[in-house]
C-alpha cells in the first residue's frame, strides 16, 4: 500500500540579508519584559514595512533571534537582536524607520550587517553600573573590596528546575566604585551571573544591605579582550577568548 503523502506547510521566505540591531531600554521601559519587547518589535516591523523573512510551517513567524536580554527592571544601553530579511535594506535607513516605529524608551542605536558566527557567541561579557541611593562611597568601597578578596562567593537562585547554587566571584572580572556607584565587568558564564546575584553575594559576604534597590544599567556587552575591555559586537572582530588577545 502506498504511503499517504502528508501535506507540507508553506515554504519559508528566503532570507537574503541578515542584520544585527543594537537597542537601548531606558526610563520606565526598563520594567518591560522580554516578551513585551518582542510584541512591540513585531508591531514596529509591520509599521516600518520591513521585508521580514519568515519561518516554515503552518504558523510562520518572522525570523528574529534574541540574545542575552537584560532582566526585567534593569535599564540597558546594550541590547541586541538579529533580523533576517527577504529583501536588502540600507542599515542606516532601517535604523531610522524602526526607531520611529517603537515607543520612546525602546531606542534603536545601530543596525549593521551580521558578522560571521553566532550573535550569542559575541556577547562574552557585560559592563554594569549599580547606583545606590542610600549607601555612601566608603561603605560601598569596603564591601566591594571584601568581595574581591574572596576566592569564591556562592549564591542560590531559584531556576525553572529548582534552586541552584553557583559561584559569583569567578564571573566578576573587575569592580570599581566612584561617587556614582559601582561599575562591574561580568563575564558570561553558565549560569549567567546577573546583578541580583552580585547584590546577594555582597549582602552575604560583605554585609552590604541597601534599604532601596539600586538603579541597575547595562552599559555595554560584547567581545571580551585579554585586558578586560568589552567591545562592540556589531563591529569588533577581536577574539571573545580573553586568553588570546
Amino acid at each position: 500500500m502506498a504511503r499517504q503523502r502528508v501535506p507540507e506547510g508553506p515554504a519559508p521566505d528566503p532570507a537574503v540579508q541578515k542584520l544585527r540591531v543594537h537597542y537601548a531600554k531606558r526610563g520606565r521601559l526598563r520594567f518591560s519584559s522580554t516578551r513585551d519587547f518582542q510584541r512591540a518589535l513585531e508591531r514596529a516591523l509591520r509599521r516600518a514595512e520591513v521585508p521580514m523573512a519568515f519561518s516554515a510551517g503552518f504558523h510562520p513567524h518572522p525570523r528574529i533571534s534574541y540574545a542575552n536580554a537584560a532582566p526585567t527592571g534593569t535599564a540597558s544601553e546594550a541590547e541586541y537582536f538579529e533580523l533576517q530579511l527577504r529583501e536588502r535594506r540600507d542599515p542606516a535607513a532601517l535604523r531610522a524607520d524602526l526607531d520611529g516605529a517603537l515607543p520612546d524608551g525602546l531606542d534603536i542605536i545601530a543596525v549593521a550587517e551580521a558578522l560571521p558566527g553566532a550573535l550569542a557567541d559575541r556577547l562574552a561579557a557585560s559592563v554594569w553600573r549599580l547606583e545606590f541611593a542610600d549607601i555612601d562611597t566608603e561603605t560601598l568601597q569596603n564591601a566591594v573590596g571584601a568581595f574581591l578578596d574572596l576566592d569564591r562567593a556562592e549564591v542560590t537562585r531559584m531556576m525553572k528546575q529548582g534552586p541552584r547554587t553557583f559561584d559569583v566571584r569567578e564571573a566578576v572580572l573587575s569592580a570599581a566604585t566612584d561617587d556614582k556607584g559601582l561599575r562591574v565587568v561580568i563575564q558570561h558564564m553558565t549560569p549567567l551571573v546577573r546583578p541580583d546575584d552580585l547584590l546577594q553575594a555582597l549582602s552575604t559576604y560583605a554585609g552590604l544591605n541597601p534599604t532601596r534597590p539600586p538603579l541597575v544599567t547595562r552599559l555595554s556587552q560584547g567581545p571580551l579582550a585579554g585586558d578586560g575591555t568589552v567591545g562592540d559586537p556589531l563591529t569588533d572582530s577581536r577574539s571573545t577568548d580573553p586568553a588570546i588577545d
